[in-house]
């Protein structure tokens, strides 16, 4: 299994907003194939940031999977606007 790890920096201010556009986003990531889950959190010292999990059965799941698929570009068109500076994403992979 892959875990993907994203810090999501939203625009100050934009947070709610972001958080209703990801509640209409989760539906796309949850129905690809490898999908296994997610978790959004909110920093408590830095509340425009938000932690982005996600367990993939592949990482070829995530890229090129959803990346790669017709429904990635809603998934963009609903959250990469809020985003400054874009988010890094590294995967993980549990070794103990």
């Amino acid at each position: 299994m892959i875990l993907e790890h994203a810090i999501l920096p939203v625009v100050p201010g934009r947070e709610a907003e972001f958080e209703a556009a990801f509640a209409e986003a989760r539906p796309i990531i949850s129905s690809m194939p490898g999908f296994v889950d997610l978790r959004l959190s909110r920093s408590v010292e830095t509340p425009n940031e938000y932690l982005l999990l996600v367990h993939w059965e592949r990482l070829e799941d995530h890229d090129p999977g959803f990346r790669g698929s017709p429904e990635y570009a809603r998934w963009r068109e609903l959250l990469h606007g809020f985003y400054d500076p874009f988010p890094v994403v590294e995967h993980f992979r549990d070794v103990a």
